[in-house]
């Protein structure tokens, strides 16, 4: 699951650093690829990958 967060992430800064779309500064293309690259550590990790169900 943090795997596909992490990619939409990437995608998202791709397209502001693509477009070159001004925006504030802790919206920047630099800082959303952080967070992608902070959600793809944890699922490599092994954080979040799974789906637990209790019984």
């Amino acid at each position: 699951m943090l795997g596909i967060v992490a990619a939409v992430l990437f995608f998202i800064a791709f397209l502001i650093n693509a477009t070159e779309i001004s925006t504030n500064h802790t919206f920047s293309s630099v800082n959303v690829m952080l967070l992608g690259l902070t959600a793809l550590a944890l699922h490599v990790a092994g954080i979040g990958n799974t789906w637990s169900r209790r019984r």
